[in-house]
């Protein structure tokens, strides 16, 4: 581990013995959170905009997208080797027979090494985590399943429209297929305290994710969090901390899980608070100054 934690982009180049870099790519996929199905407007803080490639163009199909992005990445990173990263809405949500031609076009370039799918866990039936497992013979795959927060009184004041149970049963699933797990957790959502945000560490401790990718809580131009925002009746973390909330999440989680994800960035364009979201290397800074200085590591509470 270089780091204190134990990182992705460590755990790729050592598993494929080069750098490799995600690319993500834009499916088209809407969300049964946003068209009725569960529900309508999707969680108080989603955005999709926010997460649209910045090499997409509307129209644009998934092995354009793929081998644009490479293109793109190759020459900014010089990166050798790419994971093609379904990432926009809920990446499921779909027929099986639909999403077999949609990921089989995923994977379709000679130095993808790898596939990671995110979506909800209410939305991954046996079919598709079959469809997954399939996959998974051919090329690396990781389920990315957005849990956000290990207590339903908060996953129902953000209107995710799932429960802890859904999230606990579709690790289980993935599992007896042998899929690796990527956790998304928001540190600092409404109405939590730093206590309710480390027994979301200890709930993913004791179920045994793969991966955890942390994010910190963007507020969002167009959004139910923002009217809340703007009302006073809601105020984000500072930059501080959020550093110690993250740090904190660190060492409570075992030292083999792979962290994706620190914080979270975004475009200034969308962003109403708070305003050091924009720049995520001073963010990584300030939390891999404060585990310099606490002596700290992932995994140290995590016993």
């Amino acid at each position: 581990m270089t780091k204190r934690y134990n990182s992705l982009s460590d755990f790729l180049k050592n598993k494929f013995g080069c750098k490799v870099f995600k690319v993500s790519l834009n499916a088209g996929f809407t969300c049964p959170n946003r068209d009725g199905a569960k529900g309508r407007g999707g969680c108080i803080y989603c955005k999709p905009e926010t997460m649209m490639p910045l090499n997409y163009k509307n129209d644009m199909g998934i092995r354009e997208q793929l081998y644009s992005g490479i293109e793109y990445i190759r020459k900014r990173h010089k990166a050798e080797k790419f994971i093609s990263y379904f990432q926009i809405n809920t990446n499921t949500y779909a027929p099986v027979e639909t999403l077999e031609k949609i990921y089989k076009n995923g994977i379709d370039h000679p130095d993808v090494v790898g596939m990671a799918v995110s979506t909800r866990p209410d939305c991954v039936d046996n079919e598709v985590l079959d469809l997954l497992a399939e996959i998974a013979q051919e090329k690396f795959l990781w389920l990315e399943l957005g849990l956000q927060s290990s207590h339903n009184k908060t996953l129902e004041l953000i209107n995710r429209r799932h429960t802890v149970e859904d999230f606990t049963d579709a690790v289980k699933r993935a599992k007896t297929r042998n899929i690796p797990v990527c956790a998304h957790v928001i540190l600092g959502l409404p109405g939590e305290t730093r206590e309710d945000m480390l027994a979301t560490a200890r709930f993913l401790a004791d179920i045994g994710t793969w991966g955890i990718k942390l994010h910190h809580l963007h507020i969002h131009k167009d959004t139910r969090l923002e009217e809340t925002y703007l009302k006073k009746e809601f105020t984000p973390v500072g930059l501080e901390e959020y550093a110690k909330l993250a740090a904190d999440f660190l060492q409570r989680i075992p030292e083999d899980v792979i962290i994706h994800r620190l914080c979270g960035d975004t475009s200034r364009r969308f962003l109403v608070a708070p305003d050091w979201s924009v720049n995520k290397f001073v963010i990584l800074d300030t939390i891999h100054r404060l585990l310099e200085t606490r002596e700290a590591r992932q995994g140290m509470k995590s016993k």
